[in-house]
């Protein structure tokens, strides 16, 4: 339930989703608990919504010793989209990883670009 919650923090079409899948699997996030999973998604929120270009937002949850961080690499639009690029870590239970995406804002949420979409940005 965790992994679904959190494939839906960015994505809202199964197409999407499925990106987020193959993205997530074999990562720290499968091993979230659901305060690490709290954590991850406040941090990911604030970060998109507020972040400055070069500014890292970081997440720590003491009781499980998860972590993680995103940082704002770039502010770029894309089909007039506003977009971001972000590079996300985490750490879970002796698993990181680390991921550079491309999100961009449209209607009111943020929306993973595929690899194919981010190429053409």
């Amino acid at each position: 339930m965790r992994f679904v919650l959190l494939l839906a923090f960015f994505v809202a079409t199964p197409a999407l989703a499925q990106n987020w899948v193959a993205l997530l699997k074999n990562t720290p996030a499968e091993r979230f608990d659901d305060e690490d999973l709290r954590l991850f998604m406040d941090n990911g929120r604030k970060a998109l919504a507020e972040g400055k270009v070069n500014e890292t937002a970081s997440w720590e949850n003491p009781k499980t010793r998860a972590r993680g961080y995103i940082k704002v690499l770039r502010d770029f639009e894309h089909k007039k989209m506003p977009c971001r690029e972000v590079q996300m870590h985490n750490e879970a239970q002796g698993r990181k990883n680390t991921s550079t995406l491309s999100l961009c804002r449209l209607e009111g949420k943020w929306r993973l670009l595929s690899p194919p979409q981010a190429a053409k940005k």
